[in-house]
């Protein structure tokens, strides 16, 4: 290695040096201390912490409650991101035809992704509140109920209610990334199909979800990891109840350390919480590198 190779080499690492800092101070340095914590019995009410080795952890699994978190995080993970998607397809695909006011109709569509997830909570709060809720006033006037539907009092219902607002919210982000794979697919492919004589459908399948498929599988890992760690919309909305059925990893964390103030017992939740991210983190980067 000749000296100007060495020197470019050199000041290569100096500029990545203060990311590298920051990384180590924001991100390693809290991770690597979180799993210190979750092998303490450190609560905020108490100044002094004893070393408790695995006890955290083994509290944690022998918990039944632990294992309806984990199939309630499943099903919000699921929900969340399966819903947006389809929606966020479908209207790609409208979406991505010419016709008048279209691009003016695309900005408006995401404005729901850049609303903050604090006033979305309470937006959704409103239209699903059992009492004075726009929700039940329409469905009133319907005729579809006969008396209010208290959403948030129901496992399922309140499931349901977080579950739309967070596809209300999403959607436009998959719109977004969905129609940026359309404009790659080939307009060649689709009239040489069109000769071929197959319908809207079979183009559909046979066309453009095989042109957009790296597209498709990369938005769905990076939607499960986004709701792998969602928190704010769950959290001003139903806060994991009612009786946990609205609880994931994230509110169950929160509520361990800043209400419950056991802050080993959060610790040790969060760091399996994170090899659950990291499986999905390096799946996806996978993902990238093969495409």
């Amino acid at each position: 290695m000749n000296r100007s190779t060495r020197n470019q080499t050199l000041m290569g690492w100096l500029l990545l040096l203060p990311a590298m800092a920051i990384f180590a101070l924001m991100i390693f340095y809290p991770f690597i201390n979180s799993i210190f914590i979750s092998f303490t019995n450190r609560n905020l009410l108490y100044a002094k912490s004893a070393f408790i080795g695995f006890d955290n952890y083994r509290k944690l699994f022998s918990d039944p409650n632990t294992l309806f978190l984990i199939w309630t995080t499943v099903k919000f993970v699921f929900l969340a991101t399966l819903m947006p998607f389809a929606i966020g397809l479908i209207w790609a695909l409208l979406m991505n035809q010419k016709f008048k006011g279209s691009e003016f109709v695309r900005g408006l569509t995401l404005v729901n992704w850049i609303i903050p997830g604090i006033a979305i909570g309470f937006l959704w709060s409103w239209i699903f509140n059992g009492d004075y809720g726009i929700l039940n006033a329409l469905l009133g006037k319907l005729g579809l109920i006969d008396k209010n539907v208290i959403w948030f009092g129901g496992k399922q219902t309140s499931m349901l209610a977080v579950v739309t607002a967070r596809t209300w919210q999403m959607f436009p982000w998959y719109m977004a990334f969905i129609m940026g794979g359309l404009q790659g697919v080939s307009n060649d492919q689709c009239e040489a199909a069109r000769i071929d004589g197959v319908n809207n459908l079979q183009m559909f399948r046979h066309v453009i979800i095989p042109a957009i498929k790296p597209v498709l599988i990369l938005i769905l890992l990076l939607g499960t990891i986004g709701n792998l760690q969602h928190f704010d919309l769950i959290n001003v909305m139903t806060g994991g109840g009612p009786e946990r059925a609205t609880s994931t990893f994230a509110t169950e964390v929160y509520k361990k350390a800043f209400k419950e103030y056991s802050v080993g017992r959060a610790a040790s939740l969060g760091v399996i919480w994170a090899m659950m991210l990291s499986l999905f983190s390096i799946f996806y980067l996978k993902r990238i590198k093969e495409d």
